[in-house]
């Protein structure tokens, strides 16, 4: 690394003390005291996963401030993190996300917007195996990016076409001490597996295996931004504005997705899903959803798909609001979930004497009544209300003129899915006064002019 490459007067290093990060470290803080003006600071993730994790803070802190005493302008951050397993994730993934949470926000309070991470060209290659191995599709099979911007940081990783030998060397060289890792021998991530029993066996076979996958890789990325684009047009000429009782993000229109090949229906759903979702949709449900959705568009069927945060409502794809999206079992991950809500707590009676947020604990929910000009109540009518289920026969008014009709008719006219019409209904007296999804029943709207209220239900986000 030149000092020519050290433009921004500070730079993070993703500083693990590992043999890998501590040579980039060390690297990247000659070329800074060479350029001068430039401050390097070594970001430390202490996960807390293994005995030896303050071993290695010390370790970090001791050869920081050694090489600060050499001259060399370093300053060690450190941050602890919890690695959370609720989601599903193995520990080796979890980590992953809660280390580069934790870099971005080191890196932001410091003050810096590039952080350089020490991946290699051995990283590199055992990355596609793997992607390969999981059934990842273009955007895995490209692994990792050598610069790319992400959260509004840059990261980058200047030695991702340098071999292993050659940072191993480096080491060797300047005399670097460096933390071993002893979860690198723990044959259950699959990593290790990799490294362990394959690569020697591979490498002795194909000598050039290393350079090779890494090739490979850049052989993808070069298309894969072409490809992105792609499906991003797909995705665009694909999308429906979103409906009255939907989620906020716009949906996908099914029907014509289900006209697209099988390809570009992989692709467009893959990419939509991982736009609003943040992760990629695992291929064992690109390939089903691109077979099941199809017929279940052609027979009008509505159909909900909680693991995934999914749902197919009047022929349009849309995610599934959180307050919904309940875990299924280990029997139901392939199927798609019937449209019946829960069942309705018990009735409930309070009064509403000033605007603000009413909570309904056993509803998971909260009635926000707010001061409106027009749409809303009377006060008067809200100074003894009760909240109810739908029990059947429920008349409900959506504009003036317009005839009572049943709930479910109403909720179908206004494109309420049915899996969000299970809110409380609002009574007051023998009136229904307000439905979730449907807003104020017409013939309790207030007069123009006068005081009135609004009401909004609002689910927990649970």
């Amino acid at each position: 690394m030149s000092a020519s490459e050290l433009q921004p007067h500070r730079v993070a290093v993703a500083y693990s003390a590992g043999r890998d990060s501590t040579a980039l470290l060390h690297a990247t803080a000659c070329a800074a005291r060479e350029s001068g003006g430039v401050e390097v600071l070594a970001l430390h993730v202490h996960h807390g996963l293994s005995a030896q994790a303050d071993a290695w803070l010390a370790h970090a802190e001791q050869t920081c401030a050694e090489w600060a005493q050499q001259g060399l302008p370093v300053r060690l951050l450190s941050q602890r993190v919890s690695v959370a397993l609720d989601a599903g994730d193995g520990v080796e993934s979890a980590a992953r996300r809660a280390r580069y949470a934790a870099l971005a926000d080191m890196a932001r309070s410091a003050g810096a917007d590039l952080i350089l991470l020490a991946h290699h060209r051995r990283d590199q290659a055992e990355t596609v195996l793997l992607q390969a191995l999981r059934g990842a599709g273009v955007k895995g099979l490209a692994a990792m990016p050598a610069d790319i911007e992400r959260d509004g940081l840059r990261w980058v990783r200047p030695w991702l076409r340098h071999p292993r030998v050659a940072v191993e060397s480096y080491v060797d060289l300047h005399g670097l001490a460096f933390v071993d890792d002893d979860s690198n021998g723990d044959n259950r991530f699959a990593r290790n597996r990799l490294r362990l029993d394959v690569w020697q066996a591979l490498e002795a076979a194909f000598p050039q295996a290393e350079a090779a996958l890494a090739a490979s890789a850049d052989r993808v990325q070069d298309v894969l931004e072409g490809v992105e684009d792609w499906a991003q047009g797909l995705v665009d000429w694909l999308h429906v504005p979103g409906e009255k009782g939907a989620a906020a993000s716009p949906g996908l229109d099914a029907a014509r997705w289900a006209e697209l090949t099988g390809a570009q229906r992989r692709v467009s759903l893959a990419h939509w899903y991982r736009g609003w979702q943040g992760q990629s949709l695992p291929a064992s449900w690109l390939l089903r959803l691109a077979q099941e959705v199809p017929g279940l568009v052609c027979r009008g069927q509505p159909a909900r798909w909680p693991s995934i945060g999914l749902a197919l409502y009047r022929g349009v794809l849309l995610p599934l609001d959180q307050h919904h999206a309940q875990p299924e079992n280990s029997r139901e991950q392939g199927a798609a979930q019937p449209v019946t809500g829960p069942v309705a707590p018990e009735a409930c009676e309070w009064r509403i004497d000033v605007p603000g947020e009413q909570p309904l604990l056993a509803w998971r929910g909260t009635l926000r009544v707010t001061p409106v000009s027009r749409g809303g109540v009377a006060p008067a009518l809200l100074e003894a209300v009760r909240a109810t289920g739908r029990t059947g026969g429920e008349q409900f008014q959506a504009g003036p003129g317009r005839p009572p009709r049943s709930l479910k008719k109403q909720f179908q006219a206004a494109g309420v899915p049915p899996w969000q019409r299970s809110g409380p209904l609002i009574w007051s007296g023998d009136r229904l006064v307000f439905v979730p999804g449907l807003g104020v029943d017409a013939r309790c709207l207030a007069p123009a002019g006068s005081t009135q209220w609004g009401l909004e239900w609002v689910p927990d986000a649970r």
